[in-house]
């Protein structure tokens, strides 16, 4: 139980208020001396920002081994999260993801994990040579979303790949959708693995009542927090979370391989802030913020044609639990894609939501809303029905599967550094990717390096740049051309690869 009173303190906000105070003379970095050297950055920041952007020194702490006001901000937020242990992010949260894979794993070693994880994941296996063992997740039908971990799929897995080293499940995925998360770690530590969660769309879990159960609190071993999602901090800034099997001083080891030696103090303090807001107001913050998106559903299900689609998908296995406060519609049923309304609500209502994919939208919805916004929403939507909306059937010339099952060829690492060669992604298919393919966001790859590419991959790639999606990945930023792995092409419904030479 978390020490409310402790938790009202803000340790490291407090020192810079104190070293702000004492009007030091700057002789280190960085370079603009509190704003004087940089006059146009100082107007549009402004002094009071400027002056807390500084280096580390001994009143302020460092990052790198934190052993004073960034030791004990980091000890309230562990308290404040139910973990043994926390660590300050500022390299997002796609940091924090790779940290607990680069501690769970080195190459060779197999990581369970669903395959429709961001790309964060895929990276940090490019980065240490994990193997990927992929437990693929049901599809909703009508939705077109992937769902959670299936508890029987992942039995079957921690079977068949008894000696894989980790876990890596999300909780929840971008639609709000959770899997038995505690079921999972039971299993997985059974068999000696640990549990990784990805917790970036999650961090209210830990503060606000009645909603699914924190990572934490569910026993896993290590959990990545996106504080600047729904936790109210700067962008770029989030917390990784570890439980007592994991070695703290190893993980900080771990953590500064890629953390940055030149931390900000504007991102530090506003996970210190964060957190005291969070601990101290967080239940009565997500209750207002879950009754807000519950009013969104309600309203806009009335209008007919979209779903915004809660509860009611909960199955007790794919789906055991749903985010109560995230707002996902899905727009198919009025003929439009998802990217579509994302793009109409933006250009002609100057509302920005947080994505469109193919055939749903997410408006994400936090601490900052007020009723007025989610009406002025609710109303767009319906005006976009009345103006833009297309007959249903239509939708047959849609592919609304926003998950295509991959298959491996070769693990991300080996894809990444193997020879190459560029090919009109048109041309590609049976070739295997050496490059991710992807939208962004959500960020959840369509291709990764290593897998093959299919029919249905380059159906989905195509569709998705004729809807506007933000597709990255690539070299070729047209995303005409895609890098394969040289002399490598996989036959028709063969998982075995054949040499070719290419003139």
């Amino acid at each position: 139980m978390r020490n409310q009173s402790s938790q009202s303190r803000a340790p490291l906000y407090e020192a810079l208020e104190r070293f702000r105070k004492m009007r030091v003379v700057p002789f280190d970095v960085p370079g603009h001396k509190r704003g004087r050297g940089n006059p146009e950055l100082l107007e549009f920041l402004g002094e009071k920002c400027l002056g807390i952007d500084v280096n580390s020194m001994k009143p302020l702490d460092n990052l790198i081994r934190p052993v004073s006001v960034i030791q004990e901000a980091e000890s309230l937020a562990a308290s404040a999260f139910g973990a043994a242990h926390a660590f300050f992010m500022v390299g997002g949260t796609t940091s924090a993801v790779q940290s607990m894979i680069l501690y769970a794993c080195k190459r060779g070693d197999k990581i369970i994990l669903p395959r429709n994880v961001h790309r964060s994941a895929i990276n940090a296996l490019v980065l240490c040579g994990a193997v990927p063992v992929y437990v693929n997740p049901d599809i909703d039908a009508d939705l077109g979303i992937p769902l959670g971990m299936k508890l029987g799929d992942l039995k079957k897995t921690l079977e068949k790949h008894p000696d894989a080293k980790a876990v890596l499940v999300n909780n929840p995925t971008y639609y709000g959708i959770c899997s038995d998360i505690k079921s999972i770690v039971s299993a997985a530590h059974s068999k000696k693995m640990l549990v990784l969660a990805d917790e970036a769309h999650g961090t209210h879990f830990s503060f606000g009542k009645k909603l699914p159960v924190s990572a934490m609190k569910a026993g896993a071993d290590m959990a990545a927090a996106s504080m600047h999602k729904s936790g109210g901090s700067l962008t770029q800034s989030s917390m990784l979370l570890c439980g007592k099997r994991v070695n703290a001083g190893m993980m900080r080891s771990t953590v500064n391989l890629t953390q940055t030696t030149s931390a900000s103090y504007l991102l530090m303090s506003s996970l210190d802030i964060s957190r005291r807001n969070l601990a101290v107001g967080g239940a009565k913050i997500f209750s207002r913020v879950a009754e807000l998106a519950e009013y969104a559903r309600e309203e806009i299900n009335a209008i007919g044609g979209y779903r915004a689609f809660g509860s009611e998908l909960i199955n007790g296995d794919s789906v055991f639990d749903f985010d109560s406060t995230k707002l996902s519609v899905n727009t198919l049923g009025v003929g439009l894609a998802g990217i579509e309304v994302y793009d109409i609500l933006r250009d002609d209502y100057d509302i920005q939501i947080e994505f469109g994919d193919l055939g749903n939208v997410l408006a994400y919805i936090s601490v900052g809303d007020r009723l007025r916004d989610i009406e002025r929403l609710v109303s767009a939507l319906a005006e976009i029905k009345r103006r833009r909306a297309r007959p249903p059937s239509e939708r047959s010339a849609m592919i609304s599967k926003e998950y295509i099952p991959p298959i491996v060829a070769e693990t991300p690492q080996k894809a990444f550094y193997s020879e190459k060669i560029s090919l009109p992604i048109d041309s590609a298919e049976g070739e295997v990717s050496a490059e991710f393919v992807m939208c962004y966001p959500p960020g959840i790859p369509i291709l990764a390096p290593g897998e093959k590419i299919t029919k249905d991959i380059l159906g989905h790639i195509r569709y998705a740049k004729e809807m506007g999606c933000s597709m990255s990945g690539t070299e070729d930023a047209a995303m005409e051309n895609i890098k394969v792995l040289k002399g490598k092409k996989w036959t028709c419904g063969s998982r075995k690869s054949t040499r070719r030479t290419r003139g």
